[in-house]
């Protein structure tokens, strides 16, 4: 356990943070992977739930008091392209959080300190972490720091979801729009992988893959807007 400490001790010196006990972000480094390995239950899944709803109240507040003429849609699109796993993949990277994770074999031989996934999820664990250890205000100042000019950025541009920008696409041309389907499901019950379909009169246009089926819908209407797949 001491070598698992010495790397959150490293994290927190390298990124300047503030904290009581380097023992919450030991736990937020640790993916359930390492944790099982070690023969552990100490890994950043519970604190990856704490911190998604932390990062979510954190950017609605700054939404909310930064961009007063914006209706609630509009505030709650632009907080999901914010807080989607691409941006939060981006924000790990951003912080070099991949050298500092504890992974078991498996997962280091296959890349997954590169992974969007894993980074997404110890991003918001290190955000559980650090609220717990030092409170809502110093965690806002580690988010913000980060994702402020993504915010700005967002707000001032595009911010409609995948699954919207498709469907004004498709109703443009034609009356008939896109339909999305599961069409599979896998892993255990705490990592669910959903593969979504598109289809366009019941023909398939593209798929895509997340951790929720909604995630899963958004990569597939990305993929056709990408792949320039767009029917009519």
């Amino acid at each position: 356990m001491q070598n698992e400490r010495r790397i959150a001790q490293r994290f927190l010196e390298d990124k300047q943070l503030p904290y009581s006990s380097n023992e919450l972000i030991t736990m937020a480094l640790t993916h359930p992977s390492y944790a099982q390995e070690k023969n552990t239950v100490a890994n950043n899944q519970r604190l990856e739930f704490l911190g998604d709803a932390v990062l979510n109240l954190v950017v609605a507040e700054y939404l909310y008091n930064h961009y007063g003429r914006k209706a609630e849609g509009e505030l709650t699109k632009i907080r999901a392209k914010v807080v989607c796993e691409d941006a939060l993949a981006i924000f790990a990277r951003n912080i070099n959080l991949g050298q500092y994770l504890l992974l078991g074999r498996g997962e280091e031989m296959s890349g997954g300190r590169k992974r969007k996934s894993i980074l997404a999820d110890a991003v918001e664990a290190v955000i559980g972490a650090i609220y717990l250890d030092q409170g809502l205000e110093t965690v806002q100042r580690f988010i913000i720091t980060q994702l402020e000019e993504l915010i700005i950025e967002t707000a001032s541009g595009d911010y409609y979801d995948y699954k919207s920008k498709l469907q004004e696409l498709v109703q443009a041309r034609d009356k008939e729009n896109v339909s999305y389907a599961i069409i599979e499901e896998s892993g255990p019950a705490h990592a669910k992988v959903f593969v979504a379909g598109v289809y366009y009169r019941e023909q398939l246009l593209a798929t895509g893959e997340g951790k929720s089926k909604k995630e899963a819908e958004q990569k597939a209407a990305q993929k056709v807007l990408q792949d320039n797949l767009v029917p009519g």
